[in-house]
Order: C-alpha cells, then sequence, then structure tokens
C-alpha cells in the first residue's frame, strides 16, 4: 500500500468534529462532512489554490448544519450522499460498493450503518491501491458512534448494526489510515481518546470496542457509554435533509437599540448572554440565558435557547460578533434579531434594570454547609468525583423543571463556572433567587475543604 496522501482536517474543537479538505489535482478540491461555517475550509482552499469541486456527506448530521448546500450554490460544487434516505435537493447518490471518479482519486462507498441507517464510509484510493477510509461517525479513535440519535426503537437494531460496520471495516488492512468525522468533545461520541486520526491497526489493537468477544457484548458496552446529547440533535437531520437555507451573506448580527431589544421581549425574544461568567454575574438583562462564548458556544446555545424564538445576543466589546453569528448558524439559528448594541453599558443608560448573581470560591462554599450544591457537569462526569451531598442534575435538564431542588440557598457548580452560570441562569427564569454560581469545580472545593468528593452514579 503507498503511502498516504493526507487529506487535510479543519477541525472544530467545540462541536467534536473533522471536516476533510482533499486536493484532488488540476486545482480542484473535495470537502468532506463540511460544516455551515466554511470559513477555515475555504481559507485552506484558497491558500493552495484550490476550488472546491465535490461535496461530500457521509450521513445526515444530527449535531451541525450541513455546508454542502452553500458549497453547491455558491461554489458549484457536486454534492455526494448515500443514496439510501433521499435529500430534498440535488445531489449524487451512492450505494454500497459503487465508485465515486475523481481523476487519479477515486472514492468507494462503504454502506456502514449504525450511527444512522444510511451512513457510508468512504474508501479513497489513489491509482487503484488504497490510501485510507473516511469513516464518519462509525470507526472512531478509541470508539465508536452512537446510536441512539434515529429514535429509542432503533438504538439496538442500530447498535448491532454498528457491531456489523466495525467488523466490516477490521477486513481492511493494518496500516490502512482512518479519518473520522466524530471526535472527542463530540456529542455524536461515545467517548474515545483525544487523538482525531487513526489507523485500521491502532483500533484493532486498542479501541476498547474492538476487544470484546461478541455482537451482544459490544451493543452492551456501546450503550453503556451513550450520555445525554442535545435536544437540537433531534431536529438538524431533517434541517439537512431538506436542504438548509443558503445564506445570503456572512453571518452577522444586526445592532438593536435597548428600546427596541424591550419591545422583543415583550414579544417573547431571548436574551443570550456571551459575556464571560465574572461580567453576567456583575450585571445582566433579567431573564438572560449565560452561555459564554468559548469553543463549545454553539452546542450549548442550540441545548439551552429555544429555537422559535427571536434571539437577542449581549456581548462583551472584545468579542467578535461575527465569530458569535457564525457559531449561531452551525446549528440552526439563521436570523438572530440581533445584539444589542452598546452592550449592558447601554441598556442602563437607557434606564434597563439589571439582576445580579453571586459569586463563591472554595472557601466561600466551605464555610456555607447549609448551601444545596447543584452539579450541572454530565452524568459520568458527576459519578467520578462531586462535592458530598451535591445534586447531580446536567445543565440540558435544569430546562424541565426545579421541583426537585430544596428550599434555600443553592449553589451551582460544574468543572470550571460556565456551564454553572448558565445553570444559574436558568434556575433564575424560572423564579429562583440568590442563586450563587461557584467559580472553579469540585477539586477547588476539596482543597478548600480539606475532604476527599465522593464519587457515586448522577440523575
Amino acid at each position: 500500500m503507498m503511502a498516504p496522501i493526507g487529506p487535510i482536517p479543519v477541525v472544530d474543537e467545540g462541536l467534536g468534529n473533522s471536516a476533510y479538505l482533499l486536493d484532488l489535482g488540476e486545482g480542484r478540491a473535495l470537502a468532506l462532512d463540511p460544516e455551515r461555517d466554511l470559513r477555515t475550509l475555504r481559507s485552506e482552499a484558497a491558500a493552495r489554490g484550490l476550488r472546491i469541486a465535490w461535496a461530500v456527506e457521509t450521513h445526515l448530521h444530527a449535531d451541525f448544519v450541513s455546508g454542502v448546500a452553500e458549497l453547491a450554490a455558491v461554489e458549484g460544487a457536486r454534492i455526494v450522499s448515500p443514496a439510501v434516505g433521499e435529500r430534498a435537493f440535488d445531489y449524487l447518490g451512492l450505494a454500497d460498493g459503487e465508485d465515486l471518479d475523481l481523476g487519479g482519486l477515486s472514492l468507494r462507498a462503504l454502506h456502514t450503518p449504525g450511527h444512522s441507517p444510511e451512513h457510508l464510509s468512504y474508501l479513497l484510493y489513489e491509482d487503484g491501491k488504497l490510501a485510507g477510509v473516511f469513516t464518519g461517525g462509525s470507526l472512531m479513535v478509541g470508539t465508536a458512534g452512537r446510536t441512539d440519535l434515529v429514535s429509542p426503537e432503533e438504538t439496538v437494531p442500530l447498535a448491532r448494526a454498528q457491531y456489523r460496520s466495525l467488523q466490516k471495516l477490521m477486513e481492511l488492512p493494518d496500516g490502512t489510515p482512518v479519518w473520522p468525522t466524530h471526535g472527542a468533545g463530540s456529542f455524536c461520541s461515545t467517548g474515545g481518546g483525544a487523538e482525531r486520526t487513526t489507523t485500521i491497526g491502532a483500533e484493532r489493537a486498542r479501541n476498547p470496542l474492538l476487544q470484546l468477544a461478541g455482537e451482544d457484548a459490544f451493543v452492551a458496552a456501546l450503550l453503556a457509554q451513550m450520555g445525554t446529547f442535545p435536544e437540537y440533535f433531534r431536529r438538524l437531520p431533517e434541517v439537512n435533509r431538506r436542504g438548509p437555507a443558503v445564506l445570503d451573506s456572512p453571518a452577522a448580527l444586526a445592532p438593536l437599540a435597548p428600546a427596541r431589544v424591550r419591545e422583543l421581549l415583550a414579544e417573547g425574544a431571548q436574551v443570550v448572554d456571551a459575556r464571560p461568567t465574572r461580567d453576567y454575574a456583575a450585571g445582566h438583562i433579567p431573564g438572560a440565558i449565560s452561555i459564554p462564548f468559548r469553543t463549545v458556544f454553539a452546542v450549548w446555545l442550540g441545548w439551552l435557547a429555544d429555537p422559535q424564538a427571536p434571539l437577542v445576543i449581549v456581548r462583551g466589546a472584545d468579542q467578535d460578533p461575527q465569530d458569535i453569528a457564525a457559531d449561531a448558524v452551525k446549528v440552526g439559528f439563521d436570523h438572530p434579531a440581533g445584539e444589542l448594541a452598546g452592550g449592558i453599558d447601554a441598556w442602563t443608560e437607557d434606564g434597563g434594570g439589571l439582576a445580579r448573581t453571586g459569586l463563591a470560591d472554595g472557601p466561600a462554599l466551605a464555610r456555607t454547609p447549609d448551601a444545596t450544591v447543584v452539579d450541572v457537569r454530565q452524568a459520568a462526569e458527576y459519578a467520578a468525583g462531586h462535592v458530598p451531598g451535591a445534586l447531580g442534575i446536567e445543565l440540558g435538564s435544569l430546562l424541565d423543571g426545579t421541583a426537585d431542588l430544596p428550599e434555600g440557598p443553592v449553589v451551582v457548580m460544574c468543572g470550571h463556572g460556565e456551564r454553572a452560570a448558565g445553570g444559574a441562569s436558568l434556575l433564575e427564569r424560572a423564579g429562583l433567587s440568590g442563586i450563587t454560581v461557584f467559580e472553579g469545580g469540585p477539586g477547588d472545593w476539596a482543597e478548600a475543604a480539606g475532604r476527599p468528593l465522593e464519587a457515586s452514579a448522577g440523575r
């Protein structure tokens, strides 16, 4: 087998995904599993003098809005997708075993259902010799794609299909490079390592799911690794099946005067405060949802914000509005109402009131043993170690209400403080007062209190 030709990974650390740019020669390129924020992909192509001629997808994505429609409309790229599960737009559908001739290079479709029913992996050949395999949401580094995104009824059948798909991939030579789409940080993944690419031999030797004896053991282990996932995963596959709207211009946030923001709030709009936790805590528009802008902003925006309500962003002066808008469109917020012009200072200067949230560090929390600690991390994080007596309620679950919280002071905790601020904002929206955000994580409390953490199951 010849040396790998090396597709260029375009990694989105927040979504935990990799798109790939493949140089086809003669100034042409192929983009595989591109997301809607195409700035980095286009920059990589432009730096190499490449035009994106093909836009290829392994499956209907649940975690982001696909960029293939825009590549087709704006750059004339030809869309290639699995033939199973017809899309409502023009594309070339490939079935198992069919080839796509790219001139010197070629792709061969390999039906690998599991993460989704229609899922294809693509074997890449150069001059007829195997150069690698794009595995999408099938085989990943140290794990495999989750199978519960279609429906509860399909979870186990798809897990069994995932087992057979991985066995099919294990028929490839050990040296075959593996280029997955999903990876560390993706809610489509069931765990795995931090590396983004691997080889068939490395996975055969080290992937825990491939060390198990038989299909039943594989299915049990895969299901046990699946945590919760954002609700927007339920709606984006249909958006991608229909074909997302092609945006008329680069993502932007229109400036909104404070008076207009008040009008929108009266009409049912929502405010997302993207500023750092301390700025949010010092003063925010009452009812705002705190989602500090960082690499995972898109995921939490999609999880916590209402896609049906107009979206108003409050940001800091040093936060790029185009970056925020680009993250919003990744998860289907195509047309945010805009941003508060002039920021929070303009709001107060126009007579707008502010709400404030308390902050606590390790020593302060250690001195208030009567406070109820709400740990909003994922269940696996909570189980690995939490403050004794803390309630484990995942951040996304706080959208379902606060009936389980006892009366009295509440301190919200996560790993560093950002998710805790989001949890505090949801509790305040639900009518609770006197909420405090813990700045830090359980380890900071343990150091200040001089006590060990507990390890147990969360809720």
